[in-house]
């Protein structure tokens, strides 16, 4: 619901905020301009086009900004949320206009794009005037009517949601696709290296052991001389070798009669020097048992290492590093094995969600058939009491032609009409005057009102170029439509303005040759006395006037009406 527009620099506007009422609200005035001012710079809010003669630059910048009450509007809360802008039970828009002759939006405080606006805009308030018409010209909310009136607004919220589901999977599908024949190459790829290292069979810390036998093997011939060499040095089977030479030592020391402390030293460090010599010469013999000249088996650790090698060099990596990398290709093995997997499960996901979208836009389909006639007939109803006797809307479901899950259902909504006998149906805005589209309107709203709550609708003249009963009959309508949402409409005509639940005057005050002002009075019992009498009068208002305008208002304030 609008609870209050405020406007800064705006044509004849210099500073003005609006406090608006629930129920019925009706703005008349002596002349057109001040209730234009406030249609334009409440359309301006909603990301309309901006008339910037109408914005007062010189002041530097201009300002509009309503502010509205979604307690009980879900569907503006959900956008609101999905759009990451705060969510409280105000909703505040606001435009600025600077000196460049730039605009910017804001959505709760938040910078929006005009697209943002509009979109929120058509969620928030319904403007219907001579020229412009806010929702009855947009396909996407014939859906929106039709189904709150079928009582399908939770089929159609799980046939958009099972299409959002489609449409990503569907995404999903075509990205792992379009890198299906790359990843198909590289899976085949990664799975031949592997089988290739796995036929290989290289074992752990194998290629370092084999480096160290391919070592010993081709030097095993010097390494023969020399240990022999090292033996004889050594061992006891030369007639001069280490050995016997410190058992010489040892025994020259023992036959001295007399040992000094000095040489006690020397003694045991030769008893230590002859084990440790005893025991390297244990060593030379198992080395020596052990060194073989085996030229077969160089050539078999040769091969073995020159085939690690060339493993190693195709993956880039040190013949010891080789298993590290073998595992990191498993790793990615694993997940484009998982990428396949995931296609199939994509494709699964896509067959279920499938069948899930046809049944419930099936059951979305047969509820729209059911109630597209019957609502149908209901607005036709009104449009007879509205002077339109001859008119016949019709609400017609084309089926789409493409294979697309639409989030809308299976067909498309529109409503037609034809304004005389036997005229073929067509576009609401092929056939219609803004005054016929206005009560079309209003008659949709009326019809719409008993399933669904409708958060602001702006009349701008509806009852342009009527007048008697008829007017009379408008001003009920409004009146039952103003008891499930919020109604303001302007009005020249004192039998639409008595039903109203509150009344504002909108006056242009001429301050200077080059300046005025415009104001919207929320008048009292008296003032609104007068008001009506001179939309009754005219220039001369008497008493008889006054009575006639005290009848009318109290007639029409006493009577309830209810949605039929």
């Amino acid at each position: 619901m609008l609870t209050s527009l405020t406007i800064y620099n705006f044509s004849l506007i210099e500073h003005l905020e609006i406090e608006f009422l629930s129920g019925t609200s009706a703005i008349s005035g002596k002349t057109g301009a001040g209730k234009s001012i406030i249609l334009d710079a409440l359309a301006m809010t909603l990301g309309g086009r901006a008339d910037i003669d109408m914005i007062q630059l010189t002041k530097g910048h201009s300002e509009i900004s309503a502010s509205f009450d979604i307690t009980k509007i879900d569907r503006v809360a959900n956008w609101l949320r999905e759009e990451q802008f705060l969510c409280d039970n105000d909703c505040v828009l606001r435009r600025v206009f600077n000196t460049e002759r730039r605009s910017r939006g804001y959505i709760n405080g938040r910078s929006c794009t005009m697209h943002q606006l509009q979109k929120l805009g058509s969620l928030l308030i319904d403007i219907h005037n001579q020229h412009e018409h806010q929702s009855l010209l947009r396909q996407e909310n014939y859906s929106l009517l039709l189904d709150d009136y079928a009582g399908a607004t939770a089929i159609c919220a799980k046939v958009d949601k099972i299409a959002k589901e489609l449409s990503q999977i569907q995404k999903d599908i075509e990205l792992l696709d379009n890198n299906s024949n790359k990843l198909s190459n590289r899976l085949s790829y990664l799975r031949f290296q592997i089988e290739e290292w796995e036929a290989l069979s290289v074992t752990h810390d194998e290629f370092d052991k084999l480096e160290e036998e391919q070592k010993l093997l081709s030097n095993s011939e010097h390494l023969l001389l020399k240990s022999q060499r090292l033996l004889n040095l050594c061992g006891p089977n030369t007639d001069k070798n280490i050995r016997d030479s410190l058992n010489e030592a040892l025994s020259i020391l023992k036959a001295l009669s007399y040992l000094p402390n000095s040489l006690k030293n020397v003694s045991d460090l030769l008893s230590s020097c002859l084990i440790q010599v005893e025991e390297a010469t244990y060593e030379i013999k198992i080395a020596l048992n052990n060194l073989n000249s085996n030229p077969q088996r160089l050539k078999e650790v040769d091969d073995r290492i020159s085939e690690i090698f060339q493993l190693s060099r195709k993956h880039r990596v040190q013949p010891n590093q080789l298993e590290t990398a073998i595992l990191t290709l498993k790793d990615e093995v694993k997940d484009l094995e998982l990428s396949e997997q995931e296609m199939k499960v994509l494709k699964k996901r896509y067959e279920t969600a499938t069948m899930r979208y046809k049944d419930q836009a099936q059951k979305l389909s047969n509820l729209r058939q059911l109630a597209a006639k019957k609502m149908a007939h209901e607005i036709n109803l009104q449009l007879t009491k509205l002077e339109m006797k001859e008119s016949e809307l019709l609400i017609k479901l084309t089926p789409r032609s493409d294979s697309t899950y639409h989030p809308s259902g299976l067909e498309r909504i529109e409503f037609l009409i034809s304004t005389n006998r036997g005229q073929l149906h067509n576009h609401l805005q092929k056939v219609v005057s803004g005054g016929e589209l206005s009560r079309v309107n209003l008659a949709i709203q009326i019809v719409a009102a008993k399933r669904s709550r409708i958060p602001t609708l702006i009349l701008d003249e509806v009852d342009v170029g009527i007048g008697g009963a008829t007017a009379e009959i408008i001003g009920q309508l409004l009146k039952k439509l103003g008891r499930v949402s919020q109604v303001i409409t302007i009005t020249h005509l004192p039998q639409v303005a008595v039903h109203a639940d509150n009344h504002y005057l909108a006056e242009k005050q001429q301050l200077s040759a080059d300046k005025a002002s415009t104001t919207l009075t929320l008048m009292d019992s008296k003032d609104r006395v007068e008001e009506i009498s001179r939309m009754l009068g005219g220039i001369n208002i008497t008493e008889k006037t006054r009575g006639h305008a005290h009848e009318m208002l109290a007639l029409a304030q006493t009577s309830m009406p209810t949605l039929s």
